[in-house]
C-alpha cells in the first residue's frame, strides 16, 4: 500500500526542477530502508510522519508534528538517519530534525517513471549511490567505505551461547586481521540474529588508530553495492581503477554475500579480488545466511576459497540470551520496564532479534509518549500485532514444559507420583491450564499427567482458581504463563 505520508506532489514532476527530483528519490529510498530496518508496524507509528523539508549546505532538514516525536527520534534514529543520508549523498553530513506543521514541509517532486536521473546533483544535492552507480567512475578508496552504525559495536553486543563462538572469532579478527586460519572468516547466519553488528563491530575495531599509526583502511560494502561499483566502472570503462581502489583497502568486508548467486561475472571479479587481498595478506570478512557449502548458485572454486579460513555460524537466540538483550537495551534506555514483561517478551518473540529490540522500542516510545507504566497489558495492547503474527496452537506437552522451567521442577515431575508441595502444585497450574488454553476433554488431561482420573484435573482446576482469587503473587504468575503460551 502506497505511504499516505510520501509528500509526493503529483504536479509538482512537471515543474519541479532535476534536483528536486534526484533528492526525493534520495528521500524515498532512506524511508523504504528505515521500512525494512524497523519493520511494517514501527515505521508507521514512529517514522511515517517525517516529512524532508530541505538539504542547506551539508544539513538535511526533515520536520515533524510534536516535540516528543523529535525527541524521541532524535534519540532512537539520529544516527541512523545521519547515516543513511551520507550513504546517499556525500555533501550531507547533519540531519536536523525540527517541529513544524506539515505545511511546512517543503513541496516534493513526483519521480516520474523512467526519468534520467545519471546528471550528477550540485554540492548540497550529490547523486545517490544508486546514480553513482550508473554514471560515475570509482572514486579513491575513502568512496569505498560504507557508513558504520555507531550503536554496533564490540561492547553493545550481547553475547550468549548462541553467538558466543562468532564473537569471539570476529574480536580475533579485529584484534589480529590476516591470523592464520581466520582469513577469510565466513559469518553465517538467519536474519537478525546479530552478523551485521559483529560486522560493524569489526570495522570500528579495526580502524582505531593503532599504537604509533593510523588506523588500518577497511571496506565494508554489501554485496549489492559491489556488484553496483563493478558494473559502474565496466559501463564507464575504468576497471582498473575499480581494482586498483577495492585492492588498496587493509580489510574487506561484505556482508550478504547471497546477494551475488546468481551474478556470474561479479563472482568472477570478487574471486580475483579476494584472491589478490588473501596473496597480500590483507583480511576478507564475509557474511551469509547460510554456510559456503550450501550457497548453491556460487562457482565451486568461490565456495571452495571461501571456507577455507573460518566460518562460524549464528544460532537462533536462547531465551536467556534473549532476556539478556532485553535488560540491556532497557537499561541503556534508562526506562524500567518490569522483569515480567521482559520475560513475556522473550518467550513470544524468539525468532528475530531486531524484531524482538523493534517492540521493546516501540512499547518503552508507548509508555513515554502517554505517560503510563508498562506492563503487561499495555505490553499486549501495544504490541498486539506482532504478538499475533507469532501465536500459534498451544499444545499440552508445550504447557508442562513451560510451567516446569517457571517452576524449577523437572518434566518428568508433571506425571510422577511425587506429591511433594513445590511439585503438586505447579502440576496444578499446569493442569489448570491445560484445561483453559486447550480443547482437551478433562480424562485426555489426566491421561498426560501420569494416567490420573479426571477428577484429579478437576479438584486441581478449582484449586488453582481459588488460590489466584486469594494470593495476588500466585495470581500473577499463572496469568503471565497464560499471557506466554495463549492462541
Amino acid at each position: 500500500m502506497p505511504d499516505q505520508h510520501a509528500n509526493a506532489s503529483p504536479a509538482a514532476s512537471a515543474t519541479g526542477s532535476v534536483d528536486d527530483v534526484r533528492l526525493d528519490a534520495a528521500w524515498a529510498r532512506i524511508r523504504g530502508r528505515l521500512r525494512e530496518e524497523v519493520g511494517e508496524a514501527e515505521y508507521r507509528t514512529w517514522l511515517r510522519q517525517l516529512t524532508l523539508a530541505g538539504v542547506e549546505g551539508e544539513e538535511a532538514i526533515v520536520h515533524v508534528p510534536t516535540r516528543f516525536l523529535r525527541d524521541w527520534l532524535r534519540g532512537q534514529y539520529g544516527d541512523r538517519l545521519r547515516a543513511l543520508w551520507q550513504a546517499e549523498s556525500v555533501g550531507v553530513r547533519r540531519v536536523d530534525i525540527r517541529v513544524a506543521s506539515p505545511q511546512a514541509a517543503r513541496e516534493t517532486v513526483a519521480v516520474p517513471d523512467g526519468a534520467d536521473l545519471a546528471e550528477p546533483l550540485p554540492a548540497t544535492r550529490p547523486p545517490s549511490e544508486a546514480v553513482r552507480a550508473e554514471s560515475q567512475k570509482v572514486d579513491a578508496r575513502g568512496d569505498w567505505a560504507a557508513p558504520l552504525d555507531p550503536r554496533f559495536t564490540f561492547d553493545s553486543f550481547i553475547v550468549g551461547k548462541p553467538n558466543e563462538f562468532a564473537h569471539a572469532c570476529a574480536r580475533r579478527v579485529a584484534e589480529k586481521p590476516n591470523s592464520p586460519g581466520f582469513n577469510p572468516l565466513f559469518l553465517y547466519g538467519g536474519v537478525g540474529l546479530g552478523k551485521t553488528h559483529l560486522m560493524h563491530a569489526i570495522a570500528w575495531a579495526i580502524r582505531e588508530p593503532q599504537a604509533g599509526s593510523g588506523g588500518r583502511s577497511v571496506a565494508y560494502m554489501s554485496a549489492e553495492k559491489f556488484m553496483y561499483r563493478f558494473i559502474a566502472a565496466l559501463r564507464s570503462q575504468s576497471t582498473m581503477e575499480f581494482k586498483e581502489s577495492l585492492r588498496s583497502v587493509d580489510v574487506l568486508m561484505i556482508d550478504d554475500l547471497q546477494f551475488l548467486i546468481g551474478k556470474d561475472n561479479t563472482q568472477e571479479e570478487f574471486f580475483h579480488t579476494f584472491n589478490a587481498l588473501v596473496d597480500q595478506g590483507k583480511q576478507i570478512v564475509v557474511s551469509s545466511d547460510k554456510p559456503p557449502s550450501d550457497l548453491a548458485g556460487l562457482e565451486d572454486r568461490l565456495r571452495t576459497r571461501l571456507g577455507c579460513g573460518m566460518v562460524a555460524d549464528i544460532h537462533a537466540t536462547t531465551y536467556e540470551l534473549r532476556i539478556s538483550i532485553l535488560e540491556s537495551k532497557a537499561n541503556a534506555a534508562q526506562v524500567d520496564v518490569p522483569a515480567r514483561v521482559l520475560e513475556f517478551l522473550a518467550h513470544k518473540i524468539t525468532s528475530n532479534v531486531r524484531e524482538l529490540e523493534g517492540a521493546l522500542n516501540r512499547l518503552i516510545a508507548h509508555a513515554n509518549l502517554f505517560g503510563r507504566p508498562v506492563t503487561l497489558e499495555s505490553c499486549q495492547e501495544v504490541l498486539h500485532d506482532i504478538l499475533r503474527a507469532h501465536d500459534r496452537r498451544v499444545t499440552i506437552e508445550e504447557i508442562q514444559k513451560r510451567v516446569a522451567e517457571h517452576y524449577n521442577i523437572r518434566l518428568t515431575d508433571m506425571s510422577s507420583a511425587r506429591r511433594a508441595r513445590n511439585v503438586a502444585r505447579p502440576r496444578q497450574v499446569a493442569m489448570y491450564l491445560s484445561k483453559q488454553l486447550t480443547s482437551r476433554s478433562l480424562p485426555e488431561i489426566g491421561r498426560r499427567f501420569g494416567n490420573r482420573d479426571h477428577t484429579t484435573v478437576m479438584h486441581a482446576v478449582s484449586r488453582v482458581a481459588e488460590l489466584m482469587q486469594g494470593d495476588a503473587g500466585f495470581a500473577e504468575d499463572v496469568e503471565l504463563l497464560r499471557r506466554m503460551l495463549e492462541t
